[in-house]
């Protein structure tokens, strides 16, 4: 399992990080298969998304902190809302990997989803080989 890390900056936040799991994949030259990426925290996610107008990534970011519901959380800690809008996102991603290169659309990044930061995170790669192409 390959490990990084990520520093938030504000309490919701849309981190693109195609950029450092194809860096991962290409030292490690995978090839052929399908990388799995995992984020181990329970107030932030993961999500594939428009990269190329960065509007799209504020617009997400305010409709995250608009959709927390006016009601009574039982929650002690205070993050809550963190919590819920998390799994607007999930904890992990597959991602097909052919030539060494992700395999995304053409306007595809895949983004770490800060709920409760600033933090430092981290995201965890998994490597599934394909024998059979």
């Amino acid at each position: 399992m390959i490990e990084f890390s990520i520093r938030t900056e504000r309490r919701v936040q849309l981190v693109e990080i195609t950029g450092q799991v194809q860096s991962e994949i290409s030292v490690r030259k995978w090839k052929e298969g399908i990388c799995h990426i995992f984020c181990p925290h329970t107030t932030a996610g993961l999500c594939i998304n428009e990269n190329a107008d960065l509007d799209v990534r504020r617009d997400l970011e305010l409709a995250y902190q608009e959709s927390v519901p006016k009601v009574r959380f039982q929650h002690a800690e205070g993050n809550s809302p963190a919590h819920f809008l998390s799994t607007f996102l999930g904890p992990s991603l597959c991602v097909f990997v052919r030539d060494g290169e992700l395999q995304l659309g053409r306007w595809q990044g895949i983004f770490f989803g800060e709920m409760d930061g600033p933090r430092l995170r981290k995201v965890w790669l998994k490597w599934v080989s394909s024998e059979s192409g």
